[in-house]
């Protein structure tokens, strides 16, 4: 948490704690009106944006793990899907499965191999609008120096501005199934599920 997003929130406590500030005036919450989005370019607030994965873990039970410290940008005009455009990196180095032990495993030679192929990399070539918040968004995934069509079950989640940074700030939730043979990581194939569940919690800001 950097100098500034400590500062702001502590001036919002002490807001919050006055006893001459009501609830009522607080900024209102996160709009989830996908009409009253903001169009424009963003830039993905790497904070509050994760990526978790879920894999088979000896058919036992389903094993986790998260991606942090993305980077990217959105372009979004809710009125047309189509002109919309997203590109997002993420450091293969932020593998965490809340094991130091089989995180070195999974950032060695043996399975992501992070030090020869240091992203994974999404950028979309299609959105679809499926829904009056939700679009399915087609694009290449390039993962362990493969990359390969992915689509994007995609669903807004809500807009507005950050009561501590003051951006205005567009949420999404978005999921995938891959599997990972397909990008050539297939060490304990089958002891270890090959279908990965990919969940997606993203905050953009507007540039």
């Amino acid at each position: 948490m950097n100098a500034l997003t400590k500062a702001a929130i502590s001036a919002l406590l002490i807001t919050i704690s006055s006893p001459d500030v009501t609830l009522a005036q607080m900024p209102a919450p996160a709009n989830p009106n996908p009409a009253a989005v903001q169009a424009g370019d963003y830039s993905v607030e790497p904070y509050h944006t994760r990526i978790s994965f879920a894999v088979s873990h000896m058919g036992f039970n389903d094993w986790f793990g998260d991606l942090t410290g993305a980077s990217g940008t959105l372009t979004l005009d809710p009125r047309k899907a189509t002109a919309s455009h997203v590109d997002v990196t993420i450091p293969m180095a932020s593998i965490s499965t809340t094991n130091t032990t089989l995180d070195a495993e999974l950032k060695s030679g043996d399975w992501f191999d992070a030090d020869h192929f240091p992203t994974i990399h999404f950028v979309s070539t299609k959105v679809i609008k499926s829904g009056t918040r939700s679009a399915h968004i087609i694009g290449n995934l390039t993962l362990h120096g493969v990359t390969r069509p992915v689509s994007l079950e995609a669903q807004f989640v809500a807009a507005g501005t950050n009561p501590l940074s003051k951006a205005y700030t567009a949420g999404f939730h978005a999921t995938t199934v891959i599997k990972r043979s397909d990008y050539g990581v297939k060490t304990y194939l089958p002891l270890i599920g090959d279908t990965v569940t990919i969940t997606i919690s993203a905050a953009f800001e507007r540039r």
